[in-house]
């Protein structure tokens, strides 16, 4: 915790200091070693060095990809005679920075504040992160909405009617999903029978069914001969077994994969979310 002797202009001061020295490369947050040594209060290299060696232990054992966390670098810094040394150094994520502050001294206010610190920017990222894969799939649910109305509007062209397409749309799952029907895929991730199966699928797999029908309208469009409820059936049961093929290439299996929240709940959720967000934002401008 923060010391409460620690005033609130002191705290901003914090603040401002340890976000002066973040850099970003390639839309990712980092720090470098030298910074944080200086920000956290440690006078000598070799002391500082110790916590991170701790902390790279820590990161080993909860997320393994220690490289990705610390990568060892070589960076110049000004010398007091005016001259130019170059001294090694290590680039830190907020991760890093997070496990640093953890295993540091708590007993000093400054790494007392990086505790706190990088764990709420921690907690803001994995929020940020969470919501956007969110967001995601319920644009990518609306786009296979819309594929599937095109879908079933050009194959009522071609003679094919709302039960034919039922077929269809049915057949092109079996194909993606290695023989098994859309009733099947229902039972086997406990979907009511009444809810569309996609309601529930994960994001690659909604992509994956949307890819199908973009492909198999694409071909209808060029192709006038398509017509007919066996014809256009085994074009869309082509179309969704390719890209079956292409996920099992990538090591996907589709029909193993796991059942996600309903997509109505997830989206009155969002929305709630936002109202709160911005009844928030409100309260902040009065």
């Amino acid at each position: 915790m923060i010391s409460n002797k620690m005033k609130p202009e002191i705290v901003q001061n914090y603040f401002v200091n340890f976000n002066k020295f973040v850099y970003e490369a390639d839309g990712i947050e980092f720090w470098f070693a030298r910074d944080l040594q200086e920000l956290l209060g440690y006078s000598k290299w070799e002391n500082f060095i110790k916590v991170i060696e701790k902390a790279k232990i820590v990161c080993g054992n909860s997320q393994g990809l220690v490289e990705n966390h610390f990568a060892k670098t070589v960076r110049a810094i000004n010398m007091p005679n005016g001259g130019i040394k170059e001294v090694d150094d290590i680039f830190l994520t907020r991760y890093a920075c997070y496990l640093i502050a953890q295993n540091g001294d708590s007993t000093k206010d400054p790494v007392a504040f990086a505790m706190n610190y990088f764990a709420i920017q921690t907690r803001k990222q994995e929020i940020l992160e969470k919501r956007i894969s969110e967001w995601e799939r319920l644009q990518v649910r609306g786009k296979l909405s819309l594929s599937e109305k095109t879908l079933s509007g050009i194959i009522y062209d071609r003679g094919v009617d709302n039960k034919g397409f039922a077929i269809i749309r049915s057949k092109g799952d079996e194909a993606l999903f290695g023989g098994l029907s859309t009733t099947e895929m229902k039972k086997r991730l406990g979907i009511p029978s009444s809810r569309p199966l996609a309601d529930f699928l994960p994001t690659i797999t909604i992509k994956a069914k949307d890819f199908a029908n973009e492909i198999t309208i694409f071909n209808l469009k060029k192709e006038a001969a398509l017509s007919g409820l066996n014809k256009i059936t085994n074009e869309h049961v082509k179309n969704s077994g390719d890209i079956r093929n292409l996920l099992l290439q990538k090591g996907i299996r589709p029909e193993f994969l796991p059942v996600e929240e309903d997509v109505k709940k997830l989206k009155r959720r969002v929305q709630g979310d936002d109202k709160k967000l911005l009844q928030s934002i409100k309260s902040l401008k009065k």
